[in-house]
């Protein structure tokens, strides 16, 4: 296992999107802003949580394309689209019309399998009894495939558009998405179908401990599995994520909360849980000198040059903020980072 010290060279945060249930358009914007200001600060990239009946996005094309107009330099991400919720062909269309219009600058991550709250809403997305449908890693593999633009139909097949006559592919044709495309893996097989598919791998703070209780050691088996399983002539990136929260920026009382939010999901990271044997890296949140000493003794943080930033379900804006600020000015710095190119943001819609 590597020991040298942990160097950052692309620095992203995921933040999912929270908004109060009688007024969703401030949550709304809120995140708007708070992509806009990562740009400022010279995070490389803002990524967005897809979350389904929750208070949350519930589709992350629809917000990047608003994202991509508050922006003008940083990737934009979503980790991750459940793919069983969703039509190959017709997100295809989102995301490419997405990406588009940000000018190339989306990272799309996805997972597969059962997605969550099928037993409520599964009915509803495929108008009947979802269970007979494919939720694997081909549902993935189609939608790249969609990507690609192949034209449907034979040589001899057109359409007719006013003014137009054109062989039929999917529209706009955004070829360069599919060397964008991300896997969120938890386990060591879709690690590997990942490496063997040349998607790039997410992986943050769930494992499954399927040959070790010990976090960092079944995640670091994770990534050896991906990168052994990737062709070398399309070296694929690695995102690792974590739960960082500084408390150096904070006033007392919010570094009271933040503590107590940390003891209260602490019993989690100390045996595998459930028959799947789920592990749960500690969440970091301390000083900014508590948090480099953490990260400096975790051996995962040598097998990766780029680092997400998970930030923590229903905080609030001015928390986020604050901790963006703490992260660009005084960890991420010592890791070796430094900040993208100051972008001029547009002004708020």
């Amino acid at each position: 296992m590597a020991t040298t010290s942990p160097r950052i060279h692309t620095l992203c945060f995921l933040t999912p999107g929270n908004f109060p249930d009688d007024d969703p358009y401030q949550g709304l914007e809120d995140t708007l802003r708070l992509f806009a200001l990562g740009e400022q600060l010279g995070f490389d990239g803002a990524w967005i949580r897809q979350r389904h009946l929750e208070h949350g996005v519930g589709s992350a094309a629809v917000f990047l394309a608003a994202a991509g107009q508050r922006t003008a330099r940083i990737e934009l991400g979503t980790a991750v689209i459940p793919i069983g919720y969703e039509s190959p062909f017709r997100l295809a269309e989102d995301l490419s019309t997405a990406d588009v219009l940000s000018r190339g600058r989306l990272q799309v991550g996805f997972s597969a399998g059962v997605p969550p709250h099928a037993e409520l809403m599964g009915h509803l997305v495929f108008d009947g009894d979802w269970r007979g449908y494919d939720l694997s890693h081909r549902r993935i593999t189609r939608l790249i495939d969609n990507l690609r633009g192949d034209y449907l139909g034979d040589a001899d097949t057109v359409i007719q558009s006013p003014g137009n006559t054109q062989r039929p592919r999917l529209q706009p044709h955004d070829p360069g998405l599919v060397d964008r495309i991300w896997y969120g893996a938890a386990s060591g097989g879709s690690a590997l179908w990942a490496g063997e598919n040349g998607l790039n791998l997410l992986t943050g703070n769930i494992v499954f401990g399927e040959s070790s209780d010990d976090f960092v050691t079944a995640q670091s088996e994770l990534i050896a599995g991906y990168r052994a399983a990737l062709d070398p002539a399309r070296p694929g990136r690695i995102a690792l994520g974590r739960v960082i929260v500084p408390l150096d920026g904070a006033d007392r009382a919010t570094r009271e909360r933040y503590r107590a939010y940390a003891a209260s999901r602490h019993a989690r990271t100390l045996k595998p849980q459930g028959e799947r044997r789920v592990l749960f890296a500690p969440d970091l949140v301390g000083t900014a000198d508590e948090i480099l000493e953490r990260l400096h003794a975790d051996a995962t943080f040598t097998q990766t040059s780029e680092l997400r930033l998970e930030l923590p379900y229903e905080f609030h804006r001015e928390d986020y903020e604050q901790i963006l600020h703490d992260m660009v000015r005084l960890i991420a710095p010592e890791l070796g980072w430094q900040p993208g190119h100051v972008a001029q943001v547009p002004a708020s819609r």
